[in-house]
């Protein structure tokens, strides 16, 4: 077994997948591997050939949350915890500078991120999943936000970020019982997209990530990508003024042509995201 604690694999499908690997801990989140994550995310926007990032973790889980020594030191030293933002990057962003941050940079990056999030996700390993852009599940996952059972608040903007995708309700629910749900109520109230059977889990989120790579522009897909998340902080006219600026330029685009002409003569699309 590798001793790296994050694990990439470029799939000739055009599809990242970047892997958590701490099992033994079950991918406890430490500040190397938040750091290693940041760099396999970087490697896979630089690759032209890689379309979709596929996040998840090693073994029987997503990832517990921050690592429990971490906290035991940060409670006993009063130490305090660094949000430094990510450094410059050297390939180009979805822009977005209101979203850098220790996990909350994945909006900013270009290409979409699922989480396939194949067991128990707890605390700041649920946020994580959170600014993937899609999260997928294991009918084994577990979910739990733990903070409350910590002496712990709304971290890492997820009192911000959760509503936004399942409702205040929903999240007042389960931010302050901190109970443990299972992948079936996270589908119910919109957590993950969807589930698939926990046999085979892997091979079922990579063949919806590549049916993405093969099939769609990835230049709309990296232009949606910053106007939904973008949209969460605008009024409906500059809206509504900026995707019709942003659609006037896909007219000119190459993968606008090739997206009518491949219709047209009924064959597969080779986009090239120009």
């Amino acid at each position: 077994m590798s001793n790296e604690v994050v694990l990439y694999e470029k799939k000739e499908t055009g599809v990242a997948l970047v892997t958590l690997n701490r099992p033994d801990r079950l991918n406890a989140i430490t500040g190397e591997l938040t750091a290693r994550l940041k760099e396999k995310i970087d490697d896979a926007c630089k690759d032209d050939d890689v379309k979709v990032i596929v996040l998840t973790g090693a073994g029987r889980g997503f990832s517990a949350g921050a690592d429990m020594d971490n906290l035991s030191d940060i409670s006993a030293n009063n130490k305090e915890v660094s949000n430094d933002k990510p450094e410059e990057r050297d390939y180009e962003t979805n822009g977005m500078s209101e979203w850098e941050g220790q996990y909350s940079y994945f909006p900013s990056v270009p290409k979409p991120i699922i989480a396939a999030i194949n067991g128990p996700a707890a605390g700041v390993g649920l946020i994580m999943s959170l600014y993937c852009d899609m999260r997928v599940a294991s009918e084994n996952a577990v979910f739990s936000t733990a903070f409350s059972k910590r002496g712990l608040i709304a971290e890492w903007g997820v009192g911000w970020i959760l509503p936004r995708i399942i409702g205040v309700a929903h999240t007042m629910d389960i931010m302050m019982t901190a109970r443990k749900f299972d992948a079936a109520e996270a589908e119910r109230i919109g957590l993950v997209n969807r589930c698939f059977a926990a046999e085979n889990f892997l091979e079922h989120v990579l063949a919806y990530a590549e049916d993405i790579a093969k099939n769609v522009s990835p230049r709309s897909v990296k232009i949606m990508k910053r106007q939904i998340y973008t949209a969460l902080g605008e009024d409906i006219q500059t809206n509504l003024d900026s995707s019709m600026e942003e659609m006037l330029q896909s007219f000119g685009s190459e993968d606008f042509k090739e997206g009518v002409k491949h219709f047209i003569e009924k064959r597969p699309a080779k986009f090239t995201g120009k």
